[in-house]
């Protein structure tokens, strides 16, 4: 490969090495679902200054350092969550005001039994639902802690909403992209000892 010549930088945008005067000036403009692929790629995107990156370095320097990691995974995995969802949202915050929508992955478990006699459509069409959120006595969104009042349609979770994203689309793929570290959030890991709560 050449030598960089004087007073250029070399940039990768995307899957291409790009020669730059000053590498502020170049702006990705694919869609965010092909920027986050990974959660290193959500830091990089919110830079190492973001509220979300400077809690998830402090807790990983001071608190994972000191304890078994294994056993606060759901914790790491939480913060992980947060960069990830604000990356993803590119600025938007949701304000939990009245008829806001907000998105989230929403999950639903099977027994390995209840899987395996599934068809690979109906694995497909379950792998993962969405479920939209707005503000009603609060912030009625998130993973977690279901309460069904009058219908299947007016389900309400009170938990997580700090995750939630701006639109289904990305739901999705906020989902099945970081399916690994949503397992990570709402799982304890099989190998973690019962008494150690």
């Amino acid at each position: 490969m050449p030598p960089i010549p004087k007073g250029k930088k070399a940039v990768w945008v995307g899957d291409t090495l790009k020669l730059v005067d000053d590498p502020e000036e170049v702006i990705d403009n694919r869609p965010i679902t092909e920027r986050v692929k990974t959660f290193e790629n959500a830091c990089n995107i919110l830079g190492e200054n973001h509220p979300c990156v400077i809690a998830y370095n402090a807790f990983e320097h001071d608190v994972m350092a000191a304890v078994d990691a294994k056993g606060i995974a759901d914790v790491a995995a939480y913060l992980k969550l947060r960069i990830i969802a604000a990356a993803l949202n590119e600025g938007w915050k949701p304000e939990f005001t009245e008829n806001e929508y907000r998105w989230y992955p929403w999950f639903y478990l099977y027994t390995q039994e209840e899987i395996d006699e599934m068809t690979e459509e109906r694995k497909k069409e379950i792998s993962l639902l969405l479920w939209g959120g707005y503000a009603y006595l609060g912030s009625s969104c998130g993973l977690g802690c279901v309460s069904s009042r009058n219908a299947f349609s007016v389900s309400n979770a009170y938990y997580g909403s700090r995750l939630a994203v701006k639109s289904e689309e990305l739901a999705k793929y906020f989902g099945r992209q970081f399916i690994e570290i949503w397992a990570d959030y709402c799982f304890k890991p099989k190998d973690i000892d019962n008494n150690a709560e």
